[in-house]
């Protein structure tokens, strides 16, 4: 079961997903490259590039952090659980360097 909880008129409901209206999914874009990142392997060379370096301090987690700044980037060890909330993290700390969009 999935959709979108909707709050309308003081009720809220869940709007499942029809067949054939299926949410996109959503990719994190590298814009300087115009290429999307589909590996974990790709993005450690992108944010490497940018001044970003791993983190080793919890073994769940692949972390990033760069001395200019006190922001870290928290993503799970597996990126099939990469989720667009990780995405939007990258993008908040490298904005012109990342953007999400839809495939």
């Amino acid at each position: 079961m999935s959709g979108v909880w909707v709050f309308k008129n003081g009720v809220v409901r869940l709007l499942e997903n029809q067949p054939g209206s299926e949410l996109k999914k959503k990719v994190l874009f590298d814009m300087a490259a115009g290429e999307t990142i589909s590996s974990y392997t790709v993005l450690e060379k992108k944010l490497k590039a940018l001044g970003w370096e791993r983190y080793y301090e919890d073994p769940d987690l692949l972390q990033f952090h760069k001395r200019s700044s006190i922001d870290l980037i928290s993503l799970p060890k597996d990126f099939t659980n990469f989720t667009n909330i990780h995405m939007y993290d990258i993008v908040v700390k490298n904005p012109n360097w990342f953007r999400v969009m839809d495939m």
